[in-house]
């Protein structure tokens, strides 16, 4: 089993839903599962496993959740696979799932209980023919490149005007601005979130070079807990968070940024700070890009011994944390390394894809983006077992979430 989260967008930037993207075996050991006559299991929603073993509120908040759900899926017993409100979940239906009566009063028996439900995958010549199942959709998922947005829009709203549109394939930050200045979706999910920064703005915000300060400060081979303590003490939001830990960890109460940096040492107060710091660094961002870098220094944390990469913690973790610097900066990649102290093989990977740490970096990307044919093919030839690498996944997302507890 192999599951990711994809966020997806409202009109205004802001999260408003998770796709769970999952695969429950490595089709490259199990090529008959590629057949559509295999049906062992064909009953079980992969994505209920991540949302029943890590819970909604780990997951995605107060955020609905996207599940697929196949046509002999429809008919399982769904609550037996998960103990998630019903209402917080969007099963999420293609084509497959054809018009005829039965499959329509099933989705009715299932939204009396809670859930909601979502279309993908129909044309546009297939609409008039799923009219009764569309009937009982709360969301439309369209390529927004196969259709006229407009006479989508106009038909939608005319046809079912209580269904939400939902745009798939936005792959650029232009695309995303286009279709989002018009409002013409609702929710909007593809690469253009993770597109890297390519305008030529080189000047960082003042109070962000503030940040850059301090974490080069800490990524010197042997710093100074003093030097660090006197940076943190310039910026309250740190002295706060910093003091707030440390009084968690220790039963007495600690009251100077010093102190509470020598309880810490060297070690920890350098993940601390790169953690802390790159939360301030996205202060004036999306609330997903904290989330993003976070999770990807964990999970390459996670994965480095997994795929037999042996040096120090730090450097998996810095290396996934600062992939998306760029945007966190606004400025590109180039620019943004020069600002700050890592190590050679840390800019290696993110600005040539080469150097030892760069398969770490493109396994993680590959997990992140849900690109199973590559990642199987990955984990075949290195024997890479597909459960472990799917607990690392998840001890990220828990780890995630008890940083905001």
């Amino acid at each position: 089993m192999i599951a990711t989260l994809t966020p997806m967008f409202d009109n205004s930037m802001n999260v408003t839903a998770y796709s769970i993207f999952a695969q429950r075996a490595n089709y490259f050991l199990n090529p008959g599962m590629l057949n559509p006559d295999y049906l062992d299991g064909a009953g079980y929603v992969d994505g209920f496993e991540i949302i029943d073993s890590m819970g909604t509120e780990t997951i995605s908040e107060d955020r609905e959740v996207f599940v697929e759900l196949s046509a002999i899926a429809l008919f399982a017993d769904l609550d037996s696979q998960h103990g998630a409100p019903h209402d917080r979940i969007v099963l999420l239906i293609d084509s497959t799932v054809g018009p005829e009566e039965r499959n329509v009063e099933r989705i009715r028996e299932l939204k009396s209980t809670g859930y909601r439900f979502a279309m993908q995958g129909l044309q546009i010549n297939q609409f008039e023919a799923f009219k009764q199942i569309l009937m009982q959709m709360d969301y439309i998922l369209l390529d927004h490149k196969r259709i006229i947005i407009k006479k989508a829009k106009i038909y939608f709203n005319k046809m079912y005007p209580n269904m939400k549109l939902g745009a798939l394939n936005v792959d650029s930050k232009e695309e995303y601005e286009k279709l989002s200045a018009n409002g013409s979706f609702d929710l909007y999910e593809g690469a253009f979130f993770r597109m890297p920064v390519t305008e030529q703005q080189t000047e960082v915000a003042p109070v962000k070079a503030n940040y850059i300060r301090l974490l080069n400060t800490v990524n010197e081979p042997d710093y100074e807990l003093t030097d660090a303590a006197d940076v943190i003490g310039q910026d309250t939001a740190l002295i706060i968070s910093l003091l707030k830990m440390v009084n968690r960890m220790v039963p007495s109460e600690v009251s100077s940024v010093r102190q509470a940096a020598a309880l810490l040492g060297q070690r920890e107060l350098k993940k601390w700070i790169n953690t802390a710091v790159t939360r301030e660094l996205c202060a004036d961002k999306p609330s997903e890009i904290i989330r993003m870098s976070l999770l990807r220094a964990k999970l390459c944390e996670n994965l480095a011994p997994i795929l037999g990469f042996h040096q120090s913690e730090q450097e998996p973790f810095l290396l996934g944390l600062f992939s998306a610097i760029d945007v966190m900066l606004d400025v590109p990649m180039e620019e943004a390394l020069k600002k700050i102290n890592l190590s050679k093989q840390i800019n290696e990977a993110l600005l040539h894809s080469a150097g030892p740490l760069y398969p770490l970096l493109q396994f993680m990307l590959l997990y992140e983006n849900a690109e199973w044919t590559e990642l199987s093919r990955i984990m075949v030839i290195e024997e890479i077992d597909m459960d472990t690498v799917y607990r690392a996944y998840l001890d990220a997302l828990k780890w995630y979430r008890e940083l905001f507890i």
